[in-house]
This record gives structure tokens, C-alpha cells and sequence, in this order.
């Protein structure tokens, strides 16, 4: 198994084969070759993540925040929104964007599938499959050059936001994309706010996961994670018992100082 990502510059860590931790499964990093450009093909699943540029915020008001989460969900297809804002708007005041009948034909039209999300201050990350030729990069370019020109318009600055192309990992098995999914999921662990308390985070689709009903029933698709759990509590309890995110400390006391990941 091999992890390339799309620029030369992030010639970093692949996933290599999986070890058992008890009951655990843990994905290793390790150096890899030169990357290459990733292929992406319909019906594949892949874990998409992007960072400001120099680590600066992307998002640090409820409304940017609100904005680019319109732009994740909603730009699974190729159709247009005159009033972002407004759509944003109405989700501060009332947790919902478009209505169901908008939701249906979106999803009828994607060009990607949403597994999973997640927003964080500096970054994203985003568990996708792509559905046609050339879905995830349409899908990238649009989300980060429509919430760069937002961005850039509301701070009164010019340049780039995002740090480069996006990074893609190729899942390429099943526990892998459980992995991802906690891995992503388990981020806002990352701010003592939110230690533990990961299912509450807005800017996450973990709540989604667990609640009765999702915020987008049509727009994330969680059959593929969901129908290897018994209910969202099960899903819960996956991802709380994970070791994805588990910071060095942590790990050390589990005698699995030697694993690393990503440093976002």
C-alpha cells in the first residue's frame, strides 16, 4: 500500500501494511519515495485534506466556518448557487441549509460522494469517493478557489489561502477506511474544548453519524461506514476507542511511541 500525493513538495509518509495492537488496527507511517500524481477513478474512495497557507487560519468565525461547509456539502455536483450567503445565513439561525427537494437533486447529479468531514481552524479533511472522471479534482478546485475568493474578499487580501495542492491518500481497504473515518472524526480532539467530546463539534459530520437523523440525509453518504455498525452508538464507540489522533503521550503509554501520521 502507498500514499502519493498530488505535489512533490509533500514527498512524506505512506500508509504501509496494517499491525495488530490488540484489538486495534494501526495504520504506520513510514519515508517513501518520490510522490507522483495520484489517479484518481470512479467508485474509489480517498482521504482529501488541505492546509493555510504557513499554517494560517482559514476559518475562525462561525460564519466562515458555515461558508465553507456549505461549499463541502453542497458542491457534490456541478450545479450553481446565486446566494451562497443567504444558504449561510439561514444555517447559523436554524442548522439547515437547502431544503429536502434541493438536497435530492444535488445527490442525483454529484460528481463525488461525502463520506465523512471535518473543519478544522488551519485545516480540512474530507472522505470521498469518487463517482465520475475527474469528480475530486473539479470538486477541490471549486471548494478552494470559491472559499478563497470569500476569504480574501471579507480579510481585504489578494494570494493564495490554501497551502498548495490539495494531499489524497487512496483507500485501499476496508479497515483502512474505518481508520480514516475515526482519523478524520477525531481531529477536534486536538483542542481541549472538544477532548472527548468530539460528537458535539458542528464542523465535523460525526454528529451526524450518531444522530437519529443527519443534518444532509441525501448529501453524506454513510452506508459504506454505517452498515458495519449496529447504530450510530456503535459508530461512537468505534471512534472514541481509536487510536487515530492520540497525542505522543499517549501513545507512549500505549508503547506505540514509534507511530506517527500526518501533522495536521
Amino acid at each position: 500500500m502507498k500514499l502519493y500525493y498530488t505535489n512533490e513538495r509533500y514527498a512524506n509518509p505512506l500508509i504501509c501494511p496494517t499491525s495488530d495492537v490488540g484489538h486495534l488496527r494501526v495504520f504506520m507511517y513510514a519515508k517513501c519515495m518520490p510522490s507522483r500524481k495520484i489517479t484518481f477513478a470512479p467508485g474509489e474512495y480517498y482521504h482529501l485534506c488541505n492546509r493555510g497557507l504557513d499554517g494560517r487560519l482559514i476559518a475562525s468565525t462561525d460564519r466562515e466556518y458555515a461558508r465553507l461547509l456549505f461549499l463541502i456539502v453542497f458542491l457534490q455536483s456541478t450545479r450553481a448557487y446565486s446566494h451562497p450567503s443567504r444558504e449561510v445565513s439561514d444555517f447559523i439561525k436554524t442548522g439547515k441549509f437547502l431544503d429536502v427537494a434541493e438536497e435530492q437533486l444535488i445527490a442525483s447529479e454529484r460528481t463525488v460522494s461525502l463520506v465523512c468531514f471535518c473543519i478544522m481552524k488551519n485545516h480540512f479533511h474530507l472522505l470521498v469517493r469518487e463517482e465520475i472522471d475527474d469528480g475530486i479534482s473539479w470538486y477541490l478546485q471549486r471548494i478552494e478557489n470559491a472559499y478563497t475568493r470569500y476569504f480574501n474578499l471579507s480579510h481585504e487580501r489578494r494570494g493564495h489561502l490554501f497551502q498548495g495542492p490539495f494531499r489524497a491518500v487512496h483507500i485501499e481497504t476496508n479497515d483502512q477506511l474505518l481508520y480514516t473515518s475515526a482519523y478524520i472524526h477525531r481531529n477536534p480532539r486536538e483542542i481541549k474544548k472538544w477532548k472527548d467530546r468530539e460528537h458535539l463539534y458542528q464542523w465535523s459530520s460525526l454528529s451526524d453519524y450518531i444522530a437519529t437523523k443527519s443534518r444532509w440525509p441525501s448529501l453524506l453518504c454513510q452506508e459504506p461506514i454505517m452498515s458495519q455498525f449496529d447504530n450510530g452508538q456503535d459508530y461512537k464507540n468505534y471512534v472514541s476507542s481509536s487510536i487515530a489522533k492520540l497525542s505522543p503521550e499517549e501513545l507512549n503509554e500505549l508503547n506505540l511511541s514509534n507511530i506517527g501520521g500526518w501533522t495536521f
